[in-house]
C-alpha cells in the first residue's frame, strides 16, 4: 500500500533552520507532485508548498515564500521541505501529500497523506 513518512521535525529556536523530508513508497512517485501542508493547534489544515512530478514547478505560500524551499528526488522516491528563519507561527504538525492533479493547494485534492511530523519554533 503507499506510505508516505516524514522525518525531520523538532524543537528549534526562533531564526533556526529545519529540513523536512517525506520517504514515499507503493506509488510511482515521479507520477505524483507533492505537497506540504501544516495545521497547528485548533487551526485547520493549511497549505505550504508544492513542488510538480518533474521538480520544475513549485508553489508556495506567501508567509513561507523566500524562508522554504521545497525539492524532490525521484530516484529516492522522496520529497524536501527546507524551511530557514523559522519563526514561531511556524509551529505546526508538518504533512506531506501526494497528489495526481498539478499543484493544488486544496487539501481534498491529494490522495494520499503522512502522519505527520512536528515542528516547534521556540521564540
Amino acid at each position: 500500500q503507499v506510505q508516505l513518512v516524514e522525518s525531520g521535525g523538532g524543537l528549534v529556536q526562533d531564526g533556526g533552520s529545519l529540513r523536512l523530508s517525506c520517504a514515499a513508497s507503493g506509488l510511482t512517485f515521479s507520477s505524483y507532485a507533492m505537497g506540504w501542508f501544516r495545521q497547528a493547534p485548533g487551526k485547520e489544515r493549511e497549505f505550504v508548498a508544492a513542488i510538480s512530478w518533474s521538480g520544475r514547478l513549485t508553489n508556495y505560500k506567501d508567509s513561507v515564500k523566500g524562508r522554504f524551499t521545497i525539492s524532490r528526488d525521484n530516484a529516492k522516491n522522496t520529497v524536501y521541505l527546507e524551511m530557514n528563519s523559522l519563526k514561531p507561527e511556524d509551529t505546526a504538525v508538518y504533512y506531506c501529500a501526494a497528489t495526481t492533479s498539478v499543484l493544488p493547494i486544496g487539501p481534498g485534492l491529494y490522495e494520499y497523506w503522512g502522519q505527520g511530523t512536528q515542528v516547534t519554533v521556540s521564540s
